[in-house]
C-alpha cells in the first residue's frame, strides 16, 4: 500500500470516527440536557426508592466524622473538657470499654429494627399487596433510624481505632467518645420512636392515608386551572383536526415494559426538527412490548405553511423529512420504560395502591369489608378532587419565535405549532378502574355496596358538566344490578334497590349540589309513620 492511500484510509478513518462521535455527544445532550428537571426528579426518586441510600448517607457521615473530631481533640484544651459536667474524661481502657459496648449494642440494635422491618413486609405483602412495599421501604423514617444504628457503628469503630496509651503523645480522644455517648442515648431514643412508628405503620387506615396523599400529590401535578389550551385557539390551519389525514409512520417502543413516562420536551424538541406531529396512544402505566404501536408520527405535508417558519435556530427553516435511525434513537430517550411498575406521577397508579387494598380485605381470606369501605372513602375525595380541576391538555405545542422577533414578524406567524398528541384518560376510566373494580369484588357485600352507591351521591357534589353526572348515574346502576344479583336476601337487595334510586334520583333533580342527601329505608319509613301515628293517637 502506498503512502498517498495509506494517508486517504487514515483521514477517512478520522473523518468518520469524529463524525459518530459528534453524533454521540448530539444524542447523548439530547436525552440528557433536555426535560433535565424531570430526569433529575426520576434519579432522586429511584434513589429515595431504595432502601440503602439514606443508610449509606450515614454510614459516609460516621465515617466522615470520625476523623475530624478526633483531629479536634489533638488541638483541644484537656482542661476546659474537665470542666464540661457531662464530658468523658476516663483513661484509655475506659474509653475502649466504652466504645466497645456502644458498637455492640447498636449492631445488635440494627439487626433486631432489620428483622421486624423484614416481619412487616411479609405482613404487608400478604394484607395489602406487593406494590404497598415500596411505601415502606421509600419509608424516610424507618431508613434514617437503621441509618442512625449503622452510622454509630462506623464512627465507633474508627474511633476505638484513635484510642493509645498515655504514654503516647496524643492520649484518648475525650470529645469523640463523648460524642459516642450522646448518640448511643439518641439511639435509644430512636428505637423507642421506630417500634412505635412501625405499630402505626401497619394499620390499615395509615396505609390509605399515604396512598391517599401520594394519589393527591399526583392530582395536583397533572390537573390545574391553568391550560395550554390558549394555543389550541389560535392555531392556524387547523392542524389538531387535520393532521390524522397526513403520512403516518408507526411508532414502536424500543422495548417491552411499563411506560412510566414521557418527557414532553424533548418529545416537542424531535418532532419539530422532523417538521411533524407525534401522537402518542398509550397512557402512563400501560405495558407495551417492542412489537406495540403505542402512536404515530404524522409528517407534514411538503406544501403546508408551517414549513416556512423559523427555528430558534437562526435562518433555519422546518422541513419535514422522514424517520430514520436517528429519530428512533432520540424516540427511546423521550420515553422512560420499566421493566416492572414503579412509583411516578402516575394517577391510575396511586388509585390502584387503595383500589388493591380494598380487592385484598374482600378476600375471603382477610374479610375485612370496614377497610374497605375506608378505601372507598379516600378514593372518593381523590375523584371529587379531579372533578373539579381542570384536566391536562392533550396537545402540546412548540413556540418557534425566539427573543429577537420584532412585532412585524410575529404577526405573521402563528403563536404556536402542534407538536405532540397524547391520551388523556377521562374520569369516567378513573372511576371504572377504582371504584368500579371494588364494585365487581363486592357484589356480594351490602356495607361496600352502600358505601360505593354513597360515593356516587358524594361526586355528584363536585361534578361541573353533564357528562360527569351521566357517569355517576351508570354507575350506579350497576352497583344496583350487583346487588340485585348477589345478595342472598332479598331484603338486603329491596334495602340496596331503595338506596340507590333515591340516589339516582337525587342527582337527576335540579340543584342537587346545594341539598342534603339522606336515604330513609322502608322499615324506617314505616317505623316513622308507625311512631307519628301513635303519638297522634296519644294526642287525642
Amino acid at each position: 500500500m502506498t503512502k498517498h492511500a495509506e494517508d486517504n484510509l487514515f483521514k477517512r478513518l478520522s473523518t468518520s470516527s469524529l463524525k459518530r462521535l459528534r453524533q454521540f455527544f448530539q444524542l447523548w445532550s439530547l436525552k440528557t440536557l433536555t426535560n433535565l428537571p424531570d430526569r433529575l426528579t426520576n434519579l432522586w426518586q429511584q434513589l429515595i426508592g431504595s432502601y440503602w441510600f439514606i443508610p449509606t448517607a450515614c454510614v459516609l457521615v460516621g465515617i466522615l466524622l470520625a476523623p475530624i473530631l478526633v483531629t479536634i481533640d489533638e488541638h483541644f484544651d484537656r482542661d476546659m473538657v474537665r470542666e464540661i459536667t457531662f464530658a468523658f474524661t476516663g483513661d484509655d481502657d475506659a474509653a475502649r470499654a466504652i466504645m466497645t459496648t456502644i458498637a455492640g449494642a447498636v449492631l445488635g440494635v440494627a439487626g433486631t429494627t432489620f428483622s421486624i422491618t423484614i416481619a412487616v413486609l411479609s405482613m404487608a405483602s400478604s394484607q395489602f399487596g406487593p406494590r404497598l412495599l415500596r411505601n415502606f421501604l421509600t419509608d424516610t423514617p424507618n431508613q434514617f433510624v437503621l441509618g442512625a444504628f449503622i452510622g454509630t457503628f462506623s464512627y465507633s469503630l474508627l474511633v476505638l481505632k484513635a484510642i493509645h496509651k498515655y504514654d503516647v503523645g496524643f492520649g484518648v480522644p475525650q470529645l469523640s467518645v463523648t460524642f459516642a455517648i450522646i448518640m448511643a442515648i439518641i439511639c435509644a431514643l430512636l428505637l423507642v420512636y421506630f417500634v412505635q412508628h412501625m405499630v402505626h405503620a401497619i394499620q390499615a387506615s395509615h396505609v390509605i392515608e399515604g396512598a391517599s396523599n401520594e394519589a393527591i400529590k399526583n392530582i395536583h401535578y397533572w390537573y390545574s386551572d391553568r391550560c395550554d389550551i390558549e394555543h389550541q385557539r389560535n392555531i392556524e390551519h387547523h392542524d389538531i383536526e387535520q393532521f390524522h389525514h397526513w403520512s403516518a409512520t408507526p411508532i414502536y417502543p424500543p422495548y417491552s415494559g411499563y411506560l412510566q413516562q414521557i418527557y414532553f420536551e424533548s418529545l416537542i424538541t424531535l418532532s419539530q426538527d422532523y417538521g411533524g406531529v407525534v401522537e402518542i396512544n398509550s397512557s402512563l402505566g400501560h405495558f407495551v412490548t417492542d412489537k406495540n404501536v403505542i402512536g404515530y408520527f404524522y409528517q407534514r405535508p411538503a406544501d403546508h405553511p408551517t414549513n416556512l417558519q423559523k427555528t430558534k435556530t437562526p435562518h433555519l427553516a422546518l422541513v419535514p423529512r422522514s424517520p430514520d435511525g436517528l429519530f428512533w434513537q432520540r424516540f427511546a430517550g423521550c420515553i422512560r420504560l420499566e421493566q416492572r411498575l414503579t412509583q411516578s406521577n402516575d394517577i391510575a397508579y396511586s388509585l390502584g395502591q387503595m383500589t388493591e387494598i380494598a380487592v385484598r380485605a374482600l378476600s375471603p381470606g382477610i374479610n375485612d369489608p370496614k377497610t374497605a369501605v375506608n378505601c372507598v372513602q379516600s378514593l372518593t375525595s381523590c375523584l371529587s378532587i379531579m372533578m373539579r380541576c381542570q384536566p391536562p391538555t392533550p396537545y402540546h405545542f412548540y413556540k418557534p419565535l425566539d427573543e429577537t422577533d420584532t412585532p412585524d414578524t410575529i404577526s405573521h406567524q402563528p403563536s404556536a405549532i402542534l407538536a405532540v398528541v397524547t391520551r388523556i384518560p377521562k374520569i369516567s376510566d378513573f372511576i371504572d378502574s377504582s371504584l368500579g373494580e371494588i364494585r365487581r369484588y363486592a357484589a356480594a357485600d351490602l356495607m361496600v355496596l352502600k358505601a360505593l352507591c354513597q360515593a356516587m351521591i358524594d361526586l355528584n357534589y363536585a361534578r361541573v358538566n353533564e357528562a360527569q353526572q351521566q357517569t355517576l348515574i351508570h354507575e350506579i346502576k350497576l352497583i344496583e344490578r350487583a346487588g340485585a344479583d348477589n345478595l342472598n336476601y332479598h331484603q338486603l337487595a329491596d334495602d340496596l334497590t331503595a338506596m340507590c334510586q333515591q340516589a339516582e334520583k337525587f342527582i337527576m333533580s335540579e340543584n342537587a349540589q346545594h341539598h342534603y342527601f339522606h336515604y330513609v329505608s322502608d322499615f324506617d319509613a314505616h317505623i316513622r309513620q308507625a311512631l307519628q301515628a301513635q303519638s297522634k293517637q296519644g294526642r287525642v
